[in-house]
């Protein structure tokens, strides 16, 4: 029965819209309840992927984080006064830093298996003790998987960078492989080269006075600098002391004395600034911003 216009709704009436009112809302949040919903996270303030869940990977990239660093080092002798992880420890760092500096960035975990040189005979490295090498396929297949599930999640430019010279030539093929097969779907693969800097490193050396002789080629100035600069731990300089006293190959070639924490810095902004400029150049960055900072 329709009231009388002005007329007030009599109580079992009233009782009777707020009992539907009230059993309308729990069915409305029944059904909001069991609708789908995705898992979400806040954007962490972190570059290093293997520190994220993976509901805080997906929010980066859906937030444009679609760039990820692969870093390889390599577990080799590095003379009697550096670890074994030196590679490791140095592309730890610089990745972290270049990261870092391009901005929505990701860094996957240092890829320490690399090649070494040969087995039986031993050649190269694989001559001390300590050395760990894969064959070049290994290694080209490990950073091939990498590079395929960092496309599956979304990522849209991957950059290997090595900082293990005999790991160019394998780091090379694969990212140009992949760069050709994945041109359509506006994937990049970048073999970073520039990281490398060795001509700006050793030029800059000469002009503070050193020789080829004094740098080396391995274990010298340069590999020890730059270990005193990432992760000092990792130098036991007071062992080369004792060198005279030698009578087997040390596996260095320089004069890792002439070596310091400050020439360290310099020499592995050198390596950051480079890898960074290339890197914004093969994503096509249209501000370059400035040199790389802590």
């Amino acid at each position: 029965m329709i009231s009388p216009k002005g007329a007030s709704l009599s109580p079992s009436v009233s009782r009777q819209r707020r009992v539907f009112l009230l059993a309308a809302a729990v069915a409305i949040g029944g059904v909001l309840a069991l609708a789908p919903r995705s898992l979400t996270a806040p954007l962490p303030d972190q570059v290093e992927l293997a520190e994220l869940t993976w509901v805080e990977v997906r929010g980066l990239i859906e937030h444009g984080f679609t760039t990820a660093i692969v870093p390889s080092g390599g577990l080799e002798q590095n003379g009697p006064h550096l670890t074994i992880g030196k590679h490791d420890r140095i592309v730890a760092y610089t990745a972290k830093r270049i990261a870092t500096a391009l901005g929505r960035t990701l860094v996957t975990p240092v890829v320490s298996f690399v090649p070494e040189g040969e087995y039986d005979p031993p050649s190269g490295h694989m001559r001390f003790p300590g050395t760990i090498g894969v064959a070049p396929e290994v290694f080209a297949g490990t950073l091939e998987g990498i590079a395929r599930s960092l496309k599956a999640a979304g990522f849209r430019t991957i950059c290997f960078i090595a900082d293990h010279g005999e790991s160019l030539p394998v780091q090379n093929a694969v990212a140009e492989r992949l760069g050709r097969e994945w041109a359509r779907d506006g994937v990049k693969v970048v073999s970073v080269k520039g990281y490398a800097a060795d001509p700006a490193q050793l030029a800059w050396l000469r002009s503070e006075g050193e020789s080829p002789a004094s740098i080396g080629q391995h274990g010298g100035i340069q590999d020890t600098s730059e270990l005193m600069a990432a992760y000092p731990a990792g130098v036991k300089l007071e062992r080369w002391a004792e060198r005279p006293a030698w009578s087997e190959l040390t596996g260095v070639d320089g004069d890792p004395t002439r070596a310091s924490a400050e020439r360290g810095r310099r020499l592995l902004e050198m390596k950051i600034e480079a890898a960074v400029s290339e890197i914004r150049a093969a994503r096509g960055d249209l501000a370059l911003r400035g040199p790389a900072s802590d």
